[in-house]
């Protein structure tokens, strides 16, 4: 009788009973690959390549069959990005064919199963970020080691209060306000557009839409509790409610922040135009004084500034198409500057009267307001490229560095004297929004919301990122926040912090980790 050796066994078995254990041992195996691979008919074969040797003895084939296991799983995750035309959902452990959307009654595109892995992926986030001890923004950074190394000496002021700030922005955690309105009405029922605060953040400056089509523009002014909690007063004008802005700025015309410059679109057969609303008419300061109102014949402007230098105090420009267009207020002169490209964004330096701005084109230029008459365009003081449209620039307190975005998602810092890029900011989304971005130099910050409706700060010195913010609702393009961010909100004695719109909600991040909701007002 021929005798095996051990750890060999017949290829085929003879008789019903070997025949039987033969036969279950291939379901076993089937049902191992339908393990691996999920249901049968789910997607392609892959058990050729993946069957293992029938000869191994029952101890060695249970342990080689679990790292088999192991390893086999680990080159189905690799191989099911691969398959065309096949979806692996590792929950479930299988894979799901994807059929056009015309001929299936339930269909599965990549697009909903990347909006359903985004929105999986924000609501952790959510989960993280409602944790009252988060992550340090660098490591080995807390409160005591910065205060222990302020008094021993190892630490300059600045960079001190630098780091504390960053050690604050990554413990804030989110709170729900609730928005009072001046005259008793119903509450915020339209939802957020645009939200710009002032220069010191007593007011800020919103933007709603309106069902009916439409937006309506409103003031909230801030004020801090008793118990340190932040309540919030809407001052509506109702008078001022049916055109939708393109571009938004705070303009000192009689005092600072005494105006707002909105760049209007056009409604059906009445062109769109450049006006400037007083403060005063959304509340009760200086109600018998509203100031001037104006509306220039400006149409189809992307973009507007105002200017702070006191040689041109009543001055500002729009960017149109192919444009730019520099007026002063209370006389009307106008300087018309034809450029190659649509002007996206714009932005005033405070010491020199120069005007910078972004094109479509990606192109980044400035214009020196007192150069005027030149042709060909020389009057152009400084000119420099990014990869793709502008969507927003800042110029720093030190006017030689400027902040410019794009719609690829880049954030550089200019060098303006040498037009080279010196720090770049990573993490930022965008596609083809038209997305701001937020300066804080007191605070050593950079803020910007990216098409992905996140929220993400950066330490503006060395470009790191400190905190990811996501939205407290499910993304969409409608639907991206609005912030507003400042260490005094609603003034000098006012709350630090950042202020988030999104949808028809107001939500804060405070400063404080023991922070509690109401209280009676304050002072």
């Amino acid at each position: 009788m021929k005798k095996w050796r051990d750890g060999q066994r017949p290829h085929r078995r003879r008789g019903g009973s070997q025949h039987h254990g033969w036969h279950r041992g291939s379901r076993q195996r089937s049902t191992q690959d339908e393990q691996w691979y999920g249901h049968s008919e789910a997607g392609p074969s892959f058990r050729g390549s993946q069957r293992r040797d029938e000869n191994d003895s029952a101890s060695s084939s249970s342990s080689s069959s679990s790292s088999s296991s192991s390893s086999s799983s680990s080159s189905s995750s690799k191989t099911n990005s691969a398959a065309p035309g096949f979806y692996f959902d590792a929950e479930k452990n299988r894979y799901f064919r994807l059929l056009p959307g015309h001929n299936n009654c339930n269909p599965l595109t990549r697009e909903q199963l990347q909006e359903k892995e985004r929105e999986k992926q924000r609501n952790m986030m959510l989960v993280e970020d409602d944790k009252p001890r988060k992550k340090a923004p660098r490591a080995g950074l807390n409160t005591s080691l910065l205060l222990q190394k302020r008094h021993l000496g190892l630490l300059p002021q600045n960079s001190y209060c630098r780091l504390i700030h960053e050690v604050k922005v990554s413990g804030m955690r989110r709170h729900k306000l609730e928005i009072h309105s001046a005259d008793n009405s119903n509450p915020n029922t339209d939802n957020f557009r645009i939200i710009v605060g002032d220069s010191a953040c007593e007011q800020v400056f919103t933007v709603n839409d309106v069902s009916h089509g439409g937006c309506k523009y409103g003031i909230m002014n801030f004020s801090s509790s008793s118990r340190g909690s932040l309540s919030v007063e809407m001052y509506d004008n109702l008078y001022f409610t049916n055109r939708k802005v393109n571009s938004i700025c705070w303009a000192s015309v009689n005092y600072p922040d005494s105006h707002v410059l909105l760049c209007l679109v056009g409604v059906a057969d009445t062109p769109g135009c450049v006006s400037l609303l007083p403060a005063s008419l959304f509340s009760n300061f200086n109600p018998d004084q509203p100031g001037m109102l104006c509306s220039f014949k400006i149409s189809s402007a992307w973009s507007c500034a105002w200017c702070l230098n006191p040689q041109f105090d009543k001055t500002f420009s729009t960017g149109l198409s192919r444009r730019v267009i520099v007026k002063d207020a209370e006389t009307g002169r106008t300087q018309t500057y034809s450029v190659g490209s649509d002007v996206l964004t714009q932005h005033f330096a405070l010491r020199v009267p120069v005007l910078f701005n972004g094109c479509r084109s990606g192109e980044i230029f400035s214009i020196d307001l007192r150069q005027r008459g030149r042709r060909d365009q020389s009057w152009k003081a400084s000119r420099f490229h990014q990869e793709s449209a502008i969507t927003s620039v800042r110029v720093l307190q030190d006017e030689n560095y400027l902040l410019a975005a794009d719609m690829l998602g880049q954030i550089k810092l200019w060098d303006v004297r040498v037009t080279k890029p010196v720090q770049d900011y990573k993490g930022h989304y965008n596609e083809h929004a038209y997305l701001p971005i937020h300066v804080n130099e007191p605070e050593g910050l950079l803020l910007a919301v990216g098409q992905d409706c996140y929220t993400r700060l950066w330490s503006l010195k060395d470009g790191h990122l400190l905190r990811t913010i996501p939205s407290p609702h499910p993304s969409a393009n409608d639907l991206i926040p609005s912030v507003v961010f400042s260490s005094n909100l609603g003034g000098c004695k006012g709350l630090p912090g950042l202020l988030m719109a999104v949808k028809h909600d107001l939500y804060y991040f405070p400063y404080n980790t023991d922070y509690q909701e109401g209280g009676e007002a304050g002072c």
